[in-house]
């Protein structure tokens, strides 16, 4: 008997459905499609969700990282701490800005930057750390708060893989200066397209970034500084619209099928990545084994399919290298072990059940001495 399909996730409107296509047909039928009544009420909507006082609707969570830095002038000549542990674009976005990502090495249980290796990493152009909260799991803000007070640096958070998510009861994106957020199909809210936000509770602050976002307009026409074209639009706006209120029931169903894979995957024959802060909002949930090739092929010859959230560290990515990073060791172990598992509010629970029980059958192959 062929074993039933597992797909690691659906991108397919579920029960939200309806509304999001009501919110589709009202877009259509008003005729106004960028930068409208939609991008600003989902701004307002979005910035109460998240906790803070503002939030500017832009098209990509890597230009919300770049408009950040330039808005606060971070740019040419000046470094940006960051983690090599994450998509790309997060370093990318620090070069598209104009300036240098400095990698520090990952805490090897969180996974996400290691303080430690921050404050070793600062050095006189350091105008910004930028943590990634990583697989929904923020990174050890407490500690990276104290280093950016005693050297005057600004907190740029990363909250792309964070909806939601709280770090030791803070809302990611409101620790630091700004936070910057992507809307990608396969976030915790996803859009049906690309889109991204910026939360700040600097009125300011934001007030830059909405210029800067549509040229450095401050009026039709009349351009006060050098910007760039990034724009949420009205149709991806009423969507997520549309999803955000449903936003909490999924974070919690997200935990709650976390919950069930931890419990199923105890003494299993892989490493579960511990949960160090009850905020994790469980983008995705992230195992480790030395075998991850032969379980990978083990599980998607029953039907379960996984993927890796990331098989190559920044640091050692070759559009990286013109920028002299340093190895981090930590990272690029890790990205050789992990293995992302099927999570998503729609799965079932006796799909965990079986993803758990695959692996338990899995038998390593004993490493050569």
């Amino acid at each position: 008997m062929t074993p039933r399909r597992i797909p690691f996730m659906s991108l397919v409107p579920g029960d939200d459905a309806p509304a999001v296509r009501s919110a589709i047909d009202r877009v259509i039928a008003s005729g106004w499609f960028v930068l409208g009544p939609e991008v600003e009420a989902f701004e307002q909507e979005f910035a109460a969700a998240s906790g803070a006082a503002h939030a500017v609707g832009v098209g990509t969570g890597t230009d919300a990282i770049a408009l950040i830095l330039h808005a606060l002038g971070i740019g040419a000549g000046d470094e940006v701490i960051t983690s090599p542990l994450s998509a790309a674009y997060s370093a990318l976005a620090v070069m598209m800005a104009g300036a240098r990502p400095v990698f520090a090495d990952i805490d090897p249980l969180r996974l996400t930057i290691d303080p430690e290796q921050v404050a070793r990493a600062i050095g006189p152009r350091t105008r910004a750390i930028l943590p990634v909260h990583l697989y929904g799991q923020p990174a050890d803000m407490t500690a990276i708060e104290r280093l950016a007070v005693r050297h005057s640096l600004a907190i740029v958070e990363d909250c792309c893989q964070s909806h939601l998510a709280t770090a030791a009861g803070r809302p990611a994106g409101t620790i630091g200066v700004a936070g910057a957020f992507s809307f990608y199909p396969t976030k915790n809210l996803g859009a049906l397209g690309d889109g991204g936000a910026i939360v700040t509770s600097d009125r300011a602050l934001a007030d830059r970034i909405k210029r800067l976002r549509n040229g450095g307009q401050s009026d039709r026409y009349h351009h006060q500084e050098p910007g760039v074209n990034s724009r949420l639009d009205e149709m991806q706006a009423a969507i997520l619209r549309a999803r955000l209120p449903r936003l909490p029931e999924w974070t919690a169903r997200r935990r709650v099928l976390a919950a069930r894979y931890r419990s199923r995957l105890a003494n299993s024959p892989i490493e579960i990545l511990p949960e160090l802060d009850a905020g994790h909002v469980y983008h995705l949930f992230v195992v480790r084994t030395a075998a991850r090739r032969d379980l990978q092929a083990h599980l998607a010859a029953r039907g379960i399919e996984t993927l890796i959230h990331y098989p190559v560290s920044i640091a050692r990515q070759p559009a990286l290298a013109s920028v002299d990073p340093a190895e981090c060791p930590v990272a690029a172990r890790a990205c050789d072990e992990i293995l992302s598992l099927p999570l998503y509010p729609a799965l079932r629970d006796d799909s965990v059940d079986e993803v758990a029980a695959a692996v338990h059958a899995f038998e390593p192959k004993p490493v050569a001495s």
